[in-house]
């Protein structure tokens, strides 16, 4: 099968048949053999029905139907397990993103070699206030953190090689950190299109202002587990070593001057009641507890299931 294309929905009732009706349009135009995957992820309007007459109508599109609504990664991560296309589009239910991009998509991803291809909404027809101004400064700071080239990482048009999305996982709310995590998977050939981006023609929007605290939480998350995950040691062993040392000398240093002002008759005050002492002692116990919860991680580590759980690309 040449294309997946994977739809996550909630409460797109009135979207589902214009999109599915255009996508089989550019797949027959372009004799492309394809399924469109549509995870509903807990709709309380009738868009599983919806799904069910399109599926009757046309045996290529599939659906998959959560009890309750569990967010948008767990229905693009069930989505990625599901799929069987040598390249996988994801797009939005919301008629936003437009299916003419699939064939260019297609063949950056089988003929340029790209691993992921993410569109890039240049043009957008949000609120600027509400969604343009923060996302700009939200991909500005993932593009820093990350290293990695995107305007739009939170675009939901994108192109994935098959492997890339069978050797990732998608949980709680990274979706908006897909590229992240296939570069931390192995995948580097991360590359970018402009996509037009279509006005809302149904329903209203998802967005909420929650998820950019939620996002930078979940950006240092995985910006620490992708690089400490399986050596948490090699971070809070450093860190917490650094602390109790620090905090020793100090003590030390306090205790040294006390002895040289008492053998030299000088006035002096009692060690434990110097500020710098208060200081010395938390450093040392934080420095105590961060060097713990390092060691800790590292018994977690080394006892889980996938502690050698490796990316292997080919075998002879």
């Amino acid at each position: 099968m040449d294309i997946s294309v994977i739809v996550p929905l909630y409460n797109e009732e009135e979207s589902l048949p214009e999109l599915a009706a255009w996508i089989k349009r550019v797949m027959d135009e372009h004799q492309f053999s394809y399924e469109i995957l549509m995870v509903d992820d807990g709709s309380s309007d009738t868009s599983w029905n919806v799904v069910q007459q399109l599926h009757q109508e046309n045996p290529n599109v599939r659906g998959i139907r959560f009890r309750r609504n569990y967010g948008k990664s767990a229905a693009l991560n069930t989505g990625f397990e599901s799929c069987e296309g040598d390249v996988v589009i994801t797009m939005d239910a919301d008629l936003q993103d437009s299916p003419d991009e699939i064939p260019e998509l297609y063949r950056m991803i089988k003929e340029d070699g790209y691993d992921l291809v993410s569109g890039w909404k240049k043009v957008r027809y949000d609120s600027k206030i509400a969604k343009n101004i923060p996302s700009k400064f939200f991909n500005w700071t993932t593009r820093k953190m990350s290293g990695i080239n995107l305007h739009d990482f939170n675009c939901g048009l994108k192109a994935y090689r098959k492997e890339v999305v069978k050797s990732i996982e998608v949980y709680s709310e990274m979706h908006r950190y897909i590229p992240v995590i296939a570069k931390w998977a192995g995948f580097k050939k991360i590359g970018e299109k402009v996509v037009v981006h279509q006005k809302r023609k149904y329903g209203v929007t998802k967005f909420g202002l929650d998820r950019f605290v939620n996002g930078y939480l979940d950006l240092l998350t995985i910006m620490f587990m992708t690089k400490f995950g399986k050596k948490p040691m090699h971070v809070f062993g450093v860190w917490g070593s650094l602390s109790f040392v620090i905090g020793f000398v100090c003590a030390i240093w306090l205790l040294i001057a006390k002895l040289v002002h008492q053998a030299h008759g000088m006035p002096y005050r009692q060690v434990m009641d110097q500020p710098l002492f208060g200081i010395a002692v938390l450093a040392m116990i934080l420095g105590f507890m961060l060097f713990l919860a390092g060691f800790l991680g590292e018994l977690i580590v080394r006892n889980s299931p996938d502690r050698n759980n490796y990316q292997i690309s080919e075998r002879l």
